[in-house]
């Protein structure tokens, strides 16, 4: 069994036992697991089911695995003739889930 779900504004087809990486977000302090309830398609056995837009009473449960950094993104802004330079680095930091259940 599959399924497609959206986070953050973007879709990830994720089925159990999956390793994703997930935006960050505000949560308990002791939280260790998380669900996704905008389920866009379930797949897997027969007929697919497709939402309209999400498809109603489907969720995705995943355990929180721990929070890791993406690669180091350097930023440069360059103006030619004029002396204006600037560099930065960024590193966006992530949530890695392990998908555990999936409530059709």
């Amino acid at each position: 069994m599959y399924t497609v779900i959206e986070d953050s504004g973007s879709q990830i087809k994720v089925s159990e036992g999956d390793i994703i990486r997930v935006d960050l977000r505000e949560l308990a302090d002791d939280a260790t697991e998380i669900q996704f309830d905008n389920v866009l398609l379930v797949g897997g056995e027969g007929d697919a089911k497709i939402g309209t837009p999400t498809v109603s009473g489907a969720t995705v449960t995943a355990d929180i695995l721990t929070e890791v950094k993406d690669e180091k993104i350097t930023v440069i802004k360059f103006k030619r003739r004029k002396g204006y330079r600037r560099k930065r680095g960024h590193r966006q930091r992530f949530l890695r889930v392990k998908i555990t259940k999936i409530a059709a």
